[in-house]
């Protein structure tokens, strides 16, 4: 069999978790190479998961021979650049979440993506679950006519990470978070960036909307990270929207994440931590799809199974594609900018 070589760049806390560990379980790939800074760091990710090629320079690892594909999961500001090197070089790219912290720069990863006929995922794992197609089909086909408003929630208990602290939830990972990476403002930490993301990459992709306008109030962490977000937005065709929610749940709660969109024909509510997708009509015919996804879970796996099939030329649905990611890029970016100004910012 004919391995996708797959690259890893920025093989910090979260890459040493989920991503290498879950491509190595799949028989048609190779971690060929790993990619971080810190020589004794490298060495004992190289050991622990045998990759024969290590490095710290990112550019030498996109030069590596029979590459096809890399995996990008360095600190947020770091992303841009590094995506948009292995896009030139034409290499397929899984690039973690937040796509990238300023709007034009998502919309040239997406432009070089597109020029060059390669996939670009974000790995929004909700985005692959059955209740996410099954919203996304539902009002694709028009089960709740056109939509008006729609608002979107999410919380988690992660305070600590976006407060420069040790967090909960990693006291025995092989690496430790970053602290800067999530609680540094100017580098991309806080609650949106992490977490929130994750809760519009799922509305944008069920409701098809286009943010136009937005007006943002943040509350911040003693680093200066957002810890909690209320964000009004004005999508195309009118539609209006509050997307927010807070990073202060107490340890070791299980995920919010509450969806809810009203349309000329009846609302959907998509509910994660209650799982459960129900359609409810203003003709009284209602909809409600049995899961058995568990409660508040969150899995990431998916969407690299997707990345590698895609990556083969295989017929899959990219859930998350960087035009999905654009649309959140510009969300945030300029909710950003107007808690900053006070002001309601076009996109």
């Amino acid at each position: 069999m004919n391995k996708v070589k797959v690259g890893i760049i920025g093989a910090g806390w979260w890459a040493a978790e989920n991503h290498i560990p879950v491509l190595q379980s799949f028989d048609d790939v190779e971690v060929a190479a790993v990619c971080r800074l810190g020589e004794q760091e490298l060495r004992n990710l190289q050991t622990r998961f045998q990759v024969s090629y290590a490095t710290e320079d990112y550019l030498s690892l996109l030069a590596l021979p029979g590459l096809r594909a890399v995996v990008v999961s360095s600190p947020h500001h770091l992303h841009y650049a590094q995506a948009s090197a292995a896009l030139k070089r034409g290499l397929h790219v899984l690039c973690e979440k937040p796509m990238t912290l300023h709007s034009a720069e998502a919309l040239e990863l997406a432009a070089l993506a597109g020029a060059g006929k390669l996939h670009f995922v974000i790995p929004y794992g909700w985005n692959y679950t059955d209740f996410a197609l099954e919203a996304r089909d539902r009002i694709r086909d028009g089960a709740i006519g056109d939509i008006q408003y729609v608002h979107c929630h999410m919380a988690s208990a992660l305070r600590d990470l976006f407060s420069g602290q040790t967090p909960w939830f990693a006291t025995e990972a092989f690496f430790q978070p970053a602290s800067a990476t999530w609680s540094d403002p100017a580098i991309g930490g806080g609650f949106a960036h992490g977490q929130l993301t994750h809760a519009l990459g799922l509305m944008y992709w069920i409701t098809g909307l286009k943010p136009v306008e937005v007006f943002a109030m943040i509350g911040n962490s003693e680093t200066g990270a957002d810890l909690f977000n209320a964000i009004a937005c004005r999508f195309h065709q009118g539609a209006t929207g509050m997307l927010g929610g807070a990073a202060t749940m107490p340890p070791r709660s299980a995920y919010q994440v509450d969806i809810r969109v009203f349309g000329t024909a009846g609302m959907l509510l998509l509910d994660v931590e209650r799982p459960r997708l129900e359609i409810r009509r203003n003709d009284g015919s209602h909809f409600v799809m049995n899961t058995t996804y568990a409660p508040g879970a969150y899995a990431c796996v998916q969407p690299l199974r997707t990345f590698v099939d895609l990556v083969k030329g295989l017929p899959v649905e990219n859930r998350s594609p960087a035009q999905l990611g654009v649309r959140v890029v510009q969300t945030l970016a300029t909710a950003f900018e107007s808690a900053k100004t006070k002001q309601l910012l076009p996109v």
